[in-house]
């Protein structure tokens, strides 16, 4: 009898400490380090959607690039072997060109317009479009607006770029904006953009404030004009093979999710940009601010690369985007 007794009761201790539901488990890459903006973000995400879902949810994050680039990562997800990821969104270009009208230079003003186009319909479209190629978008973060930095002198008009040298990326409208800019571009990876600066094959480059200080560039650039030439977008994806397993009460969790981190993931970016900036200037670095007229000025010298990618972006999509920054 004794024996029995104890046996019911491991049982039911057993039962007990047991959850009452399979726990469902997920990769999360992360291209930057935990204590970068775009790591506290995926931090404050895992957070919520342990909390919410009692634990139902678990998501393991991986920082620092450990399961590969954005493009390497993306593709996992659609492969379904990695089930979230957090790439700029030009990563998504390639698959879906509409995405491409958040590259095109000086599109934003501040961060207000951004938020405006990103978390309203026109976000919401673009997202739409992210299903038919295995990706499921949750929301949009910052990465912050891009400034040029660079060893020749200040850039405070647009006469300012002509004949430097140039850091571009692969992707053709960011070669075509520092050209229509009167520089030359130069297309380098990131982890040759120091030794490139230092030596001087290359005079300047453009990256947010916060990855400018990350990669000690301000040892290798004498200036940091605060041209907001680019505004840059994180997007939260989960791979849809993983969605497509889960139910709406889960998918709506992991979208709230997404949305309540998306205001601390940007008041965290927007305080490191600004915490850079001043202890780049702290380091030397000479910061010049761009008046709104020269801005402007910048603006209208970029307006060939608009007409050059509006039609496979779509025209409709930039009066859209356009109607809604008056």
């Amino acid at each position: 009898m004794r024996l029995r007794k104890t046996f019911t009761i491991g049982l039911l201790a057993t039962a007990l400490s047991c959850p009452a539901f399979a726990v469902i488990t997920g990769k999360f890459a992360v291209t930057l380090p935990e204590k970068s903006h775009q790591g506290q973000g995926v931090a404050k995400f895992v957070e919520l959607v342990k909390a919410r879902s009692g634990g139902e949810i678990d998501i393991k994050p991986f920082y620092g690039g450990a399961l590969g680039d954005d493009v390497k990562v993306t593709a996992a997800l659609q492969g379904g072997t990695v089930e979230f990821t957090v790439p700029q969104t030009t990563t998504l270009t390639g698959m879906v060109k509409a995405y491409e009208i958040l590259d095109f230079p000086f599109l934003f003003k501040n961060s207000e317009q951004a938020e405006k186009v990103l978390d309203g319909p026109t976000g919401q479209k673009l997202m739409d479009l992210l299903p038919a190629h295995g990706l499921v978008g949750l929301a949009y973060w910052e990465n912050g607006f891009f400034n040029a930095t660079n060893s020749k002198h200040p850039i405070a008009r647009v006469e300012d770029f002509k004949g430097l040298k140039f850091r571009s990326i692969q992707a053709k409208i960011t070669q075509e904006t520092i050209k229509a800019l009167g520089a030359n571009p130069v297309p380098l990876a990131v982890p040759e953009l120091y030794t490139a600066l230092e030596t001087h094959t290359i005079d300047g480059q453009g990256t947010p404030n916060a990855v400018i200080a990350a990669l000690k560039l301000y040892e290798v650039q004498k200036y940091l004009s605060i041209t907001r030439h680019s505004y840059g977008a994180f997007i939260p994806l989960v791979s849809k093979k993983f969605w497509d397993k889960l139910s709406p009460a889960q998918q709506q969790l992991l979208k709230d999710a997404a949305v309540e981190a998306r205001s601390y993931q940007r008041q965290v970016a927007r305080d490191q940009a600004e915490g850079a900036r001043k202890m780049m200037a702290g380091k030397g670095l000479q910061v010049n601010e761009v008046s709104d007229a020269e801005h402007a000025r910048m603006r209208q010298a970029v307006q060939p690369v608009w007409d050059m990618f509006t039609p496979s972006v779509g025209a409709e999509l930039v009066k859209e985007v356009q109607a809604q920054l008056n």
